[in-house]
């Protein structure tokens, strides 16, 4: 087992459009970044690569290499997840929180949840996703941009296993 901790901000931009968790969410804004900004998917990438000590999306995936700019952070993703499942891993669950003051993102989770799990290879009930408030706190809570932070559980391939870490008839 290996645990993995990942963190991400993006400050808020005028015409672009608002991604979070691979869902485009109705705002007047977006995030600034290099890639479309989806800062709960930066958090939960870099927390898959820091499971496995493999670095950050910064060296993987530059802001510097123009290959990125504008890029779905869901396509860099499933990147990140075919590297963990090369090294013999795969998730057990992501639990993230999105740190915003506006907007809610209530009607949204779900839609999320449901994208990134299927995008880790795993059921719904091994993503969560949570948002908060800073309580006007902060740039978060002066409305200047969203934060986000994941944990990530993986699991590595060990003989005598089935896809789901139970013991093989016979072992």
């Amino acid at each position: 087992m290996r645990v993995g901790f990942g963190f991400d901000v993006h400050r808020f931009a005028d015409q672009r459009p608002l991604v979070l968790g691979g869902v485009v969410i109705p705002h007047e804004q977006g995030l600034l970044g290099h890639s479309d900004a989806d800062v709960l998917t930066h958090a939960i990438m870099d927390a898959l690569l820091g499971a496995l000590a493999l670095g950050d999306i910064g060296e993987h995936f530059p802001d510097t290499d123009e290959r990125f700019r504008g890029i779905s952070s869901v396509a860099l993703l499933e990147e990140v997840v075919a590297l963990i499942r090369a090294r013999g891993y795969r998730v057990v669950n992501v639990d993230a929180m999105v740190l915003a003051e506006r907007p809610k993102l209530a009607p949204y989770k779900s839609a999320m949840v449901d994208l990134l799990a299927h995008k880790l290879g795993v059921p719904g009930n091994c993503v969560s996703i949570k948002a908060t408030t800073m309580e006007g706190m902060g740039f978060v809570g002066r409305r200047e941009g969203i934060a986000a932070q994941a944990a990530v559980l993986l699991r590595g391939a060990r003989a005598g296993q089935d896809d789901d870490g139970e013991r093989e008839v016979g072992q």
